[in-house]
């Protein structure tokens, strides 16, 4: 891509972003947008000759490199002259420069990771401890509980802890296999309101043609619409092979979730229970024998999907350059000859289009995240999350740098120890693609985000053309989507910043903006519908430690090129302090984020027990965990999709009606 056409897409983008963002100011003002832009206020780098017969030439020397050091500048001067003396100037300040350089980076970047990691940590510790007693904390998930002819679910799970955890147990609440039934009921609710409009005649005695059997083993519906419903409310009540079990103390419910309950593995599985407003009530009865089976298959379709993605990628790629494209497509050379079209061709319509496939990976990824079967919702986002996250950076990233090279040359992978040098030679390359994809990907959605476009459609549709008044629907933040983002910008500055530093101002504009509006949208946009306590961190941290380590090996094929061994030899302590510091962390912080701390709740408890709040939350328990069950009235007005810019387009039943609720609870 050469410089007009990246100072093309530099001015189409800039342009967006000042219309939209001038456009914002006023549409803002207006109240007929309130609901659009106020949603959450709303709702609160010559060989010398040998002599052939000399043996030393068959044994590896390192006098070469002593002499060429022991050599002064003056003896350099006095040889090679001064241009010689400018010209070795300029090498050692590549060099060094951009050695010293690399360090500084790396050393920043890890000692501002480790402060805010430990700050994090301690943000997270905090919320534990000074929210509001959380029913999750005493709740714990069961799931593939045995079956048996003779005992319910419900009996089998009370007997089991009474029984092992006397001390400890307090009740439980049995897990509605409703999900499953709830299209069959549905189906037959709406032919029993048909038939009930009909004069009934009496019924067949013919053979049923599908199963066989005489029409005396099923159960005849009555004209009654309303007993019939009952019956029918009741055939979604069934018990399923999971219950949250809830326990007395924070130490006892931690202590059981990660024992292992049975010896067989597979039976008796419990979990920390997620927070009531962020269980994924349609999980929790998939046969735990299953999940595994579920994962690898999700794996499998990602990774499939990664692959077919190559196709876009490789397309966009062939738009920047002009020549192979005119060669493609002989028929469009008069068209690319001119200066404005070759300009949008090659500078600013690749990255769109990209931008555009790229939109169908969330939902596809959300998808994948579901079917693998998370009990809670935000541990599907954070699934969702870490998909998006390696599929932008494989097709973004490496599929870009490595096309038209590495793609026909896949020996390339064969060989690790020419990787450095192909990332060194086909990074600065593709520079240029990377600067117009974070100005339209960057600069210009953060404009499209701002302004809300389509919620602003939606509100205008609504307002205008149905003539009702919009809801006020508020959105939770997209997580899964943004973070991927942010953290492939990241690793576009850390892999750029001594190849091609021009990136550099580019992302520091869209960090820069991308904190404003994002502050703007969570205060008076987006709503928190429920809390993770900080668990996308550690991905982030991972992520950022991946992106200096390939940076710093994308330095030393630099170096290479440049035929600087030192250079590369003095960059490889960097590679390895980088994943000792990386593992020193994990160590130290990560498994806060995993698991609680048994002083920290066993503390927790006892101040609950001295101020007389245990009776309390213990009574709370018993309605924390409401499962929601759609009605047949509900149902008969067909399936709503709430499909919201977070990506939760895949809804559960209790996004359609949050205040109905079917417990079942049992007291020991």
């Amino acid at each position: 891509m050469k410089l007009y056409a990246l100072l093309t897409s530099a001015g189409i983008n800039i342009a967006f972003c000042a219309i939209l963002l001038s456009l914002y100011s006023i549409l803002r003002k207006q109240p007929s947008n309130v609901s659009v832009y106020f949603g959450r206020r709303l709702a609160q780098f010559s060989p010398k000759p040998h002599d052939p017969f000399c043996f030393e030439r068959f044994v590896p020397s390192p006098g070469w490199m002593v002499k060429a050091w022991e050599t002064s500048e003056e003896e350099i001067l006095s040889v090679g002259g001064m241009d010689a003396v400018v010209f070795l100037r300029i090498v050692v300040f590549r060099l060094w420069v951009h050695c010293f350089a690399l360090y500084v980076i790396s050393c920043s970047a890890c000692v501002l990771l480790y402060f805010e990691y430990k700050s994090i940590t301690n943000m997270r510790l905090a919320h534990i401890t000074g929210s509001p007693p959380n029913p999750s904390h005493f709740a714990v998930l069961v799931r593939s509980i045995p079956w048996s002819p003779e005992q319910s679910y419900s009996d089998l799970v009370k007997q089991f802890f009474i029984n092992y955890h006397a001390s400890s147990y307090l009740s439980h609440q049995m897990v509605s296999d409703s999900w499953t039934v709830h299209k069959l009921v549905t189906d037959a609710y709406k032919m029993l309101q048909t038939s009930s409009m009909k004069q009934s005649s009496t019924p067949s005695l013919i053979r049923c043609s599908i199963c066989g059997v005489s029409p005396n083993s099923f159960k005849i519906l009555s004209n009654d619409p309303v007993k019939d419903k009952v019956d029918l409310d009741s055939m979604t009540s069934e018990e399923g092979a999971s219950a949250f079990v809830f326990f007395k103390t924070r130490y006892a419910a931690v202590v059981a979730s990660q024992v292992l309950q049975s010896s067989n593995p597979m039976l008796w599985v419990t979990d920390l229970a997620p927070e009531p407003h962020d269980v994924y009530w349609s999980n929790l009865c998939i046969p735990y024998k299953q999940l595994w089976i579920r994962r690898i298959t999700t794996l499998l379709a990602a990774i499939v999907f990664m692959f077919l993605f190559l196709l876009p990628v490789t397309f966009v790629q062939g738009l920047t350059q002009l020549e192979q494209l005119q060669q493609t497509f002989p028929f469009l050379r008069g068209i690319l000859k001119k200066t404005v079209v070759s300009q949008v061709v090659t500078g600013y319509l690749p990255s769109v289009i990209l931008i555009l496939f790229l939109y169908t990976v969330p939902p596809t990824m959300m998808l994948f995240s579901a079917v693998e079967g998370s009990i809670s919702r935000s541990g599907r986002k954070k699934s969702a999350c870490c998909k998006i996250l390696y599929f932008t950076i494989w097709n973004v990233f490496f599929v870009n740098v490595f096309s038209g090279s590495l793609i026909s040359q896949w020996s390339v992978f064969s060989s690790v120890k020419d990787l450095p040098t192909e990332l060194a030679r086909a990074v600065p390359t593709q520079a240029s693609f990377f600067m117009t994809y974070v100005l339209t990907s960057g600069w210009a959605s953060m404009s499209f985000e701002v302004v809300q476009v389509f919620a602003l459609l939606c509100n205008y549709f609504t307002r205008f053309i149905l003539k009702k008044d919009p809801s006020n629907e508020t959105l939770s933040f997209p997580y899964h989507t943004e973070i991927p983002k942010a953290l492939l910008f990241g690793l576009l500055g850390f892999t750029c910043s001594i190849l091609a530093p021009l990136i550099l101002p580019i992302l520091l504009v869209y960090f820069f903006l991308a904190y404003l509006v994002y502050r703007n949208q969570i205060i008076n946009v987006y709503i928190s519908k429920y809390e993770s306590g900080g668990k996308f961190w550690p991905v982030v941290h991972n992520t950022t430690i991946f992106s200096l380590v390939l940076a710093q090996i994308i330095a030393i094929g630099v170096f290479g090129l440049k035929r600087s061994p030192v250079a590369s030899g003095f960059t490889i302590p960097l590679v390895i302090g980088t994943l000792l510091f990386n593992e020193y962390c994990r160590q130290r912080f990560r498994p806060i984020f995993e698991n609680h701390a048994a002083t920290v709740l066993i503390e927790m408890d006892r101040q609950d027990e001295r101020n007389g709040r245990m009776e309390q939350i213990h009574h709370q328990l018993h309605s924390a965990y409401h499962q929601p069950k759609r009605t047949s009235q509900d149902s008969s007005k067909g399936e709503r999709s709430n499909h919201s810019e977070d990506g939760d387009s895949i809804q559960d039943p209790e996004d359609l009606k949050p205040g109905k609720a079917s417990t079942q609870v049992n007291k020991s």
